[in-house]
């Protein structure tokens, strides 16, 4: 399996994480976008509505999302915002 490919299945797999996220996020008005995963595999997201201007919004990403991430898909290093 190539790089590329690998990187392929690793976003789809974030990218589910995420959809099983969003609901919680949502039913306090926010959201999350994913944007990007780099080849160290850092996950880049976008944090939206509520969670864009909420001042817990570095805890809701490192306690809620990256962990959530990371326990699904170990091979996650971290979870950053834009």
């Amino acid at each position: 399996m190539t790089e590329e490919e690998e990187k392929t299945i690793l976003e789809n797999k974030v990218k589910n994480a995420l959809l099983q996220i969003r609901p919680y996020l949502q039913q306090d008005g926010g959201d999350v976008e994913y944007v990007d995963m780099t080849n160290e595999r850092v996950v880049i997201v976008r944090l939206k509505g509520h969670c864009g201007s909420c001042p817990h919004a570095m805890a809701t990403l490192k306690e809620g999302i990256e962990k959530a991430i990371r326990r699904a898909i170990p091979e996650v290093k971290s979870v950053e915002r834009v």
